[in-house]
């Protein structure tokens, strides 16, 4: 025999979306939705758009086609005196099909009044289930105050990061000024030296930017995280469902903010010792070896001169 679930299901099936009864004279149109044909006629008319309430396509011509099947589907329904309107009824014990009345603070599951008196809750604390729903909002409330707190405390350690990035770029932009200059004021024969202590500082900053960089995204990946379960918990606290609100909040197992990591932002700085000071004394005694002049020989005296 078909439960009182099944019917109310089947009930929605025969149930117009427009007058929201059982259809009378039900026609379905092209993109398949079906309603009472004076209630599509009069919803065309005040519109004067042939489109679906539903889908809101649009039909050049009013084609209108009978649905028997279901104009007798809704026929037997009316026959059942069911209420088109009717909704499933709230979640019952699925032990004894009885209302679930109390909140076993035990077990942490919802029970009806026979529960409540079988061997398997005996000596259990017990609730009322308005009693419990404010316990758990409270626990709710305190999760959610340590996670937007955490949030704060990332959203921070995001930003000094991504200050500390930018003053290692600044400074490494400084630098390759600082050495260009110094550069520039040497010999052709310099350039090459120059080249490579500018290969040498871009090398030096993606190595300290690197870490950095990665902790950032770290920090990012976690601001993400906690930002998806600020999210969860929100929705979570809005239920007003009391039973829904209870069953979802005990399948928590831990606290949120346990479960998080806590992130500090990377420091780093560059190697200034050879990118700064005297780069022209420096970079000449390393290139003197290899530098030969071309000194000009004193002119000889004629060995014939004139008389």
């Amino acid at each position: 025999m078909a439960s009182r679930q099944q019917l109310l299901r089947l009930t929605e099936e025969t149930v117009c979306p427009i007058c929201l009864d059982f259809f009378t004279d039900p026609v379905i149109l092209e993109c398949g939705h079906n309603f009472c044909r004076s209630c599509i006629t009069e919803s065309w008319e005040k519109k004067e758009i042939n489109s679906c309430p539903q889908c809101r396509e649009e039909f050049p011509e009013r084609n209108l086609r009978v649905n028997r099947a279901l104009a007798n589907l809704a026929e037997e329904a009316r026959k059942l005196k069911l209420d088109p309107k009717e909704k499933e009824s709230k979640p019952h014990c699925e032990e004894h099909q009885e209302d679930l009345k109390l909140f076993c603070d035990t077990d942490r599951k919802l029970i009806c009044l026979i529960c409540r008196d079988s061997r398997e809750h005996r000596e259990h604390r017990f609730l009322p289930i308005n009693e419990a729903v404010e316990i758990y909002k409270n626990k709710l409330k305190s999760s959610l105050d340590s996670l937007t707190e955490k949030k704060s405390g990332t959203l921070q350690t995001e930003l000094t990061q991504k200050r500390k990035i930018s003053e290692v770029r600044e400074q490494a932009s400084s630098l390759q000024t600082h050495i260009t200059s110094e550069f520039t004021k040497m010999h052709q024969i310099l350039t090459e030296k120059e080249q490579r202590l500018l290969r040498d500082l871009r090398e030096e900053e993606e190595r300290v930017v690197e870490t950095m960089e990665r902790n950032l995204r770290e920090i990012q990946e976690n601001l993400n995280s906690i930002e998806e379960k600020l999210s969860k918990l929100q929705k979570q606290t809005e239920q007003k469902d009391e039973l829904v609100f209870l069953k979802e909040a005990t399948c928590r197992k831990r606290r949120i903010d346990d479960e998080e990591k806590t992130f500090l932002a990377a420091d780093g700085s560059l190697s200034l010792a050879q990118f700064t000071g005297p780069l022209q004394y420096t970079v000449w005694r390393e290139m003197i070896h290899t530098i030969h002049p071309d000194v000009a020989r004193p002119a000889e005296p004629d060995k014939y001169p004139s008389v």
